[in-house]
C-alpha cells in the first residue's frame, strides 16, 4: 500500500458528494482512520532501537530501506494501556516536517472510500486526548471511524500544544 502525497495539512471536513479514502487501523476494538494520501506504506516494525530520554510514546528508532524512522505507540498517545501479548508491530509509514514515523498500530484493516453523508465532527463525549489528534468521526454499521489527525498525532513539544489550540 503505497500512496504518494504533498504531506498538505490542514485537511479540511469532507464537502457534500465528496469521497475520501482512509487507511484503517485497529486499537483493540477501536477503529481510526487516517487520510491515504498521507500513508507511504504499512510495514511489520521489527529492530527497534532504544531512544534514551525520549518521550513514552517514542517506542525507538528502526532502520527502513536505508532510512531512520520513528517508532511511535499510537497507544500510548492516546493513553491506552500497551498492548499485552507477543503481537507483531505492525506500522503505519508516514511523515511529518521531512522526517520518516512508523505510527505502531494493533492492526491495520482494509481501506475504506466513505462519503461526506457519514462524516460528523468529534462528539462532545469524546475523550479530550483523542480529541485533540481527531479531525471527526464517520458513522459506520454499528461503530465509528475515528479521523486521525496526522499533523495533531506526530506533533511534540510546542508544536503540539499549538495543534491542539488550532
Amino acid at each position: 500500500m503505497m500512496a504518494a502525497n504533498t504531506n498538505t495539512a490542514g485537511t479540511p471536513a469532507p464537502s457534500a458528494g465528496e469521497t475520501t479514502d482512509y487507511v484503517t487501523v485497529l486499537l483493540g476494538d477501536e477503529l481510526f482512520g487516517l487520510p491515504i494520501d498521507r500513508v507511504h506504506d504499512v510495514f511489520i516494525a521489527t529492530n527497534l532501537t532504544d531512544v534514551p530520554l525520549a518521550p513514552p510514546e517514542i517506542k525507538g528508532l528502526l532502520n527502513l530501506r536505508g532510512r531512520v524512522v520513528t517508532a511511535l505507540c499510537l497507544r500510548r498517545r492516546l493513553g491506552l494501556p500497551d498492548r499485552t501479548g507477543d503481537g507483531r508491530n505492525m506500522a503505519v509509514g508516514l511523515e511529518h516536517g521531512g522526517e520518516a514515523y512508523g505510527l505502531l498500530v494493533d492492526q491495520v484493516g482494509e481501506v475504506m472510500k466513505l462519503a461526506a453523508d457519514t462524516y460528523e465532527p468529534n462528539p462532545v463525549h469524546l475523550d479530550n486526548r483523542w480529541r485533540a489528534v481527531s479531525r471527526g468521526v464517520h458513522r459506520l454499521d454499528g461503530r465509528l471511524l475515528i479521523i486521525l489527525d496526522v499533523e495533531a498525532v506526530l506533533a511534540f513539544g510546542d508544536e503540539r500544544q499549538t495543534a491542539s489550540a488550532a
